[in-house]
């Protein structure tokens, strides 16, 4: 049966944590830890600080929350790719173009991985789930180099790891620092052109690095 909240509307109780959490995203994402306000968290949802303290225990484990959500919406987006059935070199590509179009499309998650770094990965350290999370990506990845390895379509034996981070390094890069990099070269990073460029050239670069 659904609860009826303080404000006197019946709630699902999982549906209110989900709005709670895509609210208290974008307040994270533009505002920063210490800058976002669980007040205005309250009133965008209609809720209440006492019910958001409820599900989640103080600010900081909402913040956290949100972390967790947004590692885990693009492990489920790699987990539903199947790179398994790909040939080694096109489940790659499929991957970084993967891996390149979720950053693009999600600015908050690059705002909020860099608010974390900011704070030296403190509150990510507290998390097993944001761990074992990031567990799958590795293993993925490894499988893959594996199969082309074995078959002859890569040439070097590389850590899945180091891949891992060469992807997200470009993909995030371009993202995190659009406006910066941007408005020193006078080029739009967003122009569809110069995105479709970008996800070739981070594809071509790191089958090209395999292949040597």
């Amino acid at each position: 049966m659904a609860e009826r909240g303080e404000n006197g509307r019946k709630n699902d109780p999982q549906q209110t944590k989900e709005d709670i959490l895509l609210v208290a995203t974008e307040e994270f994402s533009t505002h920063g830890l210490a800058g976002a306000r669980v007040d205005s968290i309250a009133e965008k949802t209609r809720t209440s600080k006492r019910m958001i303290y409820y599900y989640f225990g103080s600010k900081e484990g909402l913040y956290l929350a949100v972390l967790e959500q947004s590692y885990r919406k693009i492990r489920s987006l790699e987990s539903d790719l199947h790179l398994s059935n790909l040939e080694p070199e096109a489940a790659l590509r499929t991957l970084i173009s993967t891996t390149f179009d979720h950053d693009e499309a999600n600015p908050d998650f690059v705002r909020l991985v860099s608010i974390e770094n900011i704070h030296h990965a403190a509150h990510m350290l507290r998390s097993e789930a944001i761990r074992d999370l990031n567990v799958s990506i590795i293993e993925t990845i490894a499988g893959i180099l594996e199969r082309g390895f074995d078959q002859g379509v890569f040439r070097r034996k590389a850590d899945p790891i180091d891949i891992h981070m060469m992807i997200s390094a470009f993909c995030f890069f371009r993202v995190s620092n659009r406006y910066t990099f941007g408005t020193i070269f006078r080029r739009n990073l967003s122009e569809g052109e110069t995105i479709e460029r970008h996800r070739g050239m981070i594809a071509d670069a790191v089958v090209s690095y395999l292949k040597s």
